[in-house]
């Protein structure tokens, strides 16, 4: 597995850094998470306080993880077959291809290390993670794993 910086900051952090959120935004919406099984970006969209295409302009300008619309993407079953549905509808992510023992995935939250590690570990694969917004991973994860789970 390829070597990777492991990155611990967080979502809400980062859009509290760059100014898309205020402190009272981001203790409202991990306030609102407590008990829920919603991503901080979700809740921060539902809130209204972000749109998703801020947050993945975020993601992309200060990391520089590449964004892919998954509107007009098609995946092979054999490549969705590589991860589960339970963990692409709990990570929020969708494989998208893989080339030798690199799998590319499309992540709502490509900070998340856990979610990469448990991919890495389900795949033997090293990882490579694009930016996608929510709504286009939800819209992919029913679209591939329709009938799974």
């Amino acid at each position: 597995m390829a070597v990777r910086k492991i990155n611990n900051k967080q979502l809400g952090e980062l859009l509290l850094e760059q100014g898309i959120i205020s402190q009272e935004q981001l203790g409202h919406a991990l306030e609102l998470q407590r008990g829920k099984d919603m991503l901080i970006g979700e809740i921060l969209v539902e809130l209204g306080y972000v749109k998703e295409d801020d947050i993945a302009q975020s993601l992309t300008a200060q990391y520089g993880f590449p964004y892919l619309s998954l509107g007009n993407y098609d995946v092979s079953p054999e490549i969705t077959s590589i991860i589960p549905a339970r963990v692409a509808r709990q990570y929020l992510l969708v494989p998208i291809d893989k080339i030798g023992n690199n799998l590319t995935l499309a992540m709502s939250n490509p900070l998340n290390a856990q979610a990469i590690y448990d991919v890495e570990l389900l795949s033997s694969c090293s990882v490579q993670a694009f930016v996608s917004t929510s709504s286009d991973i939800k819209r992919a994860i029913e679209k591939y794993y329709k009938n799974k789970e």
